[in-house]
């Protein structure tokens, strides 16, 4: 435990980043670039937050801790600005974006081509073109207005209208309107269950869309090496600016660490500096600040690949496991309601069938999640298990070890996941608009930020909420 405290040359500008997760590395960046001297204190021994690998389970595999298949990563504005191949990081396409098994043996496969729309979605292959092609498109111009905080005035006001028409009705809206068999509204519902709100609440449609068009505008990739190498490539690109990272570096009071800081850190991390210099409201407003549904997660080695019934699943690093929209949407509304789902919806991710380097030759990895209310004790991994097996009949024959991480476990390993929350909060209309409150970044202290996922445009690896805090920061600065 330490108080951090950075001296630099007189007259020059000192700033401090709170967190080397995504999203502080890209806010220091932004800092550095502008001149300013920068310094990330990192509580834990490795930058990168919920974007680390580690050896989870067995000498030799390498597991990606959170997050491991990164399409707002591939297609982010800011990441775009940053020359993270020069620093090592290199994306793999896997041969098609995501999987979603079904019960008859076969699965729906989601290409990055509209092209083989026909061969995999049939008779839908036209109204989810007319869906997603005018986003997919345009990616680059929709991404810059999506991932920023929602505002009244753009200067692409058609797209973005063609956007909220799609996305702020619920995913079984869309899906029931837009799509006529059930294999493509099953596949859809597993876009949208990303949202871990309720497939029948309005906004769920939206993480679907997006999600859909990501995968035809910029793939589903995974970095080779895993996770860690994004967060490297920032560190290393933040390096050549002059800024450092300090690890094992936890930061108790802010001090005199700089002239402006940003914190990578939600509401809960920020209440706990015992000097912030936030005034009593602000502080009741960050401590009324929800936290969303959290996840179950289980890292596996195993001796072989999924021995997927649908054989084209081992096509893709993701595999949506859910079945029908129906079961999905069931599964997601128990949740919502404080429940635990008997057949949840299982997110798994399977890189080493394309990286080679996240295992021993000839063994595999494998991560898989559901979701779970924020912070519950129960243990979901037989259920888990149930579901891959349902799909992949002796699944449990091939683990080598597992790691289990239940939503308590999961907040030990990152103090910013609350509750097993990968989001950095509730993602509701209630905390969409002003997330965490109607500042966004800017807090009641002139020096300090926020530039967690728990403001917008909320979680995922894209840097987006690091850059817009640290844009806002030198606007006040100067």
């Amino acid at each position: 435990m330490m108080s951090a405290a950075v001296t630099t040359s007189a007259g020059s500008h000192r700033a401090g980043v709170i967190g080397a997760g995504p999203n502080g590395l890209a806010g220091a960046i932004v800092l550095a670039r502008a001149g300013l001297r920068v310094d990330v204190f990192e509580a834990e021994s490795v930058a990168g937050g919920a974007a680390r690998t580690l050896e989870l389970t067995l000498p030799g595999f390498r597991h990606d801790f959170g997050s491991a298949v990164h399409p707002l990563a591939a297609g982010s504005p800011f990441f775009a600005t940053v020359p993270l191949g020069q620093h090592g990081l290199e994306w793999i396409h896997p041969p098609s974006t995501l999987a979603h098994p079904l019960d008859d043996g076969t699965a729906v496969l989601l290409e990055r081509d509209f092209a083989h729309a026909k061969d995999t979605l049939g008779r839908d292959s036209g109204a989810w073109r007319r869906l997603m092609e005018p986003f997919a498109q345009n990616w680059a111009t929709l991404a810059s207005e999506v991932l920023a905080p929602v505002h009244l005035l753009s200067r692409h006001p058609f797209l973005l209208a063609r956007f909220g028409i799609a996305a702020l009705p619920s995913a079984n809206t869309v899906a029931n309107f837009c799509f006529r068999d059930a294999r493509t509204k099953a596949l859809f519902a597993g876009l949208a269950a990303h949202s871990f709100l309720s497939l029948d609440e309005p906004l769920s449609a939206a993480f679907g869309v997006l999600l859909g068009a990501a995968a035809h505008a910029v793939g589903w990739p995974i970095p080779r090496g895993g996770a860690q190498s994004i967060s490297d490539a920032l560190a290393a690109h933040l390096s050549t600016l002059g800024g450092r990272v300090h690890t094992s570096s936890k930061v108790e009071k802010i001090g005199d660490i700089a002239d402006v800081t940003l914190c990578d850190l939600t509401p809960r991390q920020i209440l706990r500096l015992s000097d912030a210099g936030l005034s009593e409201a602000f502080r009741a407003k960050l401590e009324k600040f929800r936290y969303g549904i959290g996840v179950f997660k289980v890292d596996y080695a195993l001796s072989s690949p999924i021995p997927w019934k649908a054989k084209e699943c081992l096509r893709a690093a993701t595999v949506h496991i859910g079945g029908s929209e129906e079961e999905i949407t069931t599964s997601e509304s128990a949740v919502r309601d404080g429940k635990i789902a008997d057949r949840p919806f299982v997110l798994l991710a399977q890189p080493s069938l394309f990286d080679s380097s996240r295992a021993p030759e000839g063994k595999h990895t494998a991560w898989a999640y559901c979701h779970i209310p924020n912070g519950s004790p129960v243990d979901m991994l037989e259920r888990i298990e149930n579901q891959i097996e349902r799909f992949a009949p002796g699944f449990r024959d091939c683990v080598l070890a597992r790691r289990v991480f239940s939503p308590a476990a999961l907040e030990a390993m990152d103090a910013n996941l609350v509750g097993g929350d990968i989001n950095g909060g509730a993602m509701d209309a209630g905390q969409l608009l002003f997330r965490p409150t109607m500042r966004h970044y800017a807090t009641s202290s002139p020096k300090l930020y926020i530039c967690s996922s728990s403001t917008p445009p909320g979680g995922g690896v894209h840097g987006m909420c690091g850059y817009h805090a640290a844009k806002l920061a030198l606007s006040r600065l100067r």
